[in-house]
């Protein structure tokens, strides 16, 4: 039942059928229950490639398709596909991933630091503050969403096992990159958000409804901590190929 409001993006609708689901199409694909669904631009296909990997299907939107990848890791079927930037195409495609049989999801992705912590740290995101709306169509509004422990423990649990530092954050999913203007900043540091990104409150309202676990392992990129002075830094380019080796591994220890 559909919950109206005033501001349109704080209608919700409870009811998991849509006019369009993901599986519409009606393809004859059948993915693997695991999957590292990643935010790492080339170095997944580059991967891909360098293991043999089988391309099984292709997520196809109005600008860019987008490979479906099978690899073997450690005798296990693996789902690998690339995230789209940005929480509404994200979501779409981790929710198609869904309807074609994934039901253990990893991500990972870089983020800003609203704090003042080194590049290419990996950080484990416990809650998202929901400033973006993709997440509203899948949950009720609240101003955050939990990361499920099943899917914390796991990452964790990777980490410490190869001695690898990490913190727990409060990260800041916002949909407006280049409208995070100092007051914001400084609101949400009140607030506890360590650092910043565009798509974690939205994959977990996804994961939520379709009853699939997911979480996130983020590494750290640009840097907002000096208000007067913003720093791109390397957009944290030193920790993407440990970060799909990392996830491979979480994935296969769910």
């Amino acid at each position: 039942m559909i919950q109206k409001h005033a501001i349109p993006i704080l209608e919700f609708d409870d009811n998991p059928q849509a006019v369009i689901m993901p599986k519409h199409e009606g393809l004859d694909l059948h993915l693997p229950k695991k999957c590292v669904y990643a935010f790492l631009g080339e170095e997944i296909d580059c991967y891909a490639r360098e293991v043999g990997a089988d391309c099984v299907g292709e997520f196809v939107s109005a600008t860019k398709t987008y490979p479906v990848y099978v690899v073997n890791y450690k005798g296990e079927e693996i789902c690998l596909a690339q995230a789209p930037v940005g929480s509404a195409p994200a979501a779409q495609f981790m929710d198609w991933l869904i309807g074609y049989g994934v039901e253990q999801i990893i991500s990972t992705g870089t983020c800003g630091v609203l704090a003042d912590i080194e590049e290419n740290a990996f950080l484990v995101p416990v809650r998202a503050l929901r400033d973006e709306g993709a997440s509203y169509h899948y949950v009720a509004p609240s101003r955050y969403m939990e990361i499920q422990p099943e899917a914390i423990a796991a990452i964790e649990r990777v980490l410490e096992a190869k001695g690898i530092p990490y913190k727990e954050v409060i990260t800041w999913t916002t949909d407006g990159f280049y409208r995070e203007t100092a007051e914001k900043v400084a609101y949400r540091k009140e607030e506890g958000c360590a650092v910043v990104e565009m798509e974690c409150s939205a994959l977990a309202a996804v994961a939520q409804l379709r009853g699939v676990l997911w979480g996130e392992l983020l590494f750290t990129a640009d840097s907002l901590a000096d208000l007067d002075q913003y720093d791109s830094r390397d957009w944290g380019s030193e920790a993407f190929e440990k970060a799909l080796e990392l996830c491979l591994e979480i994935a296969s220890q769910i």
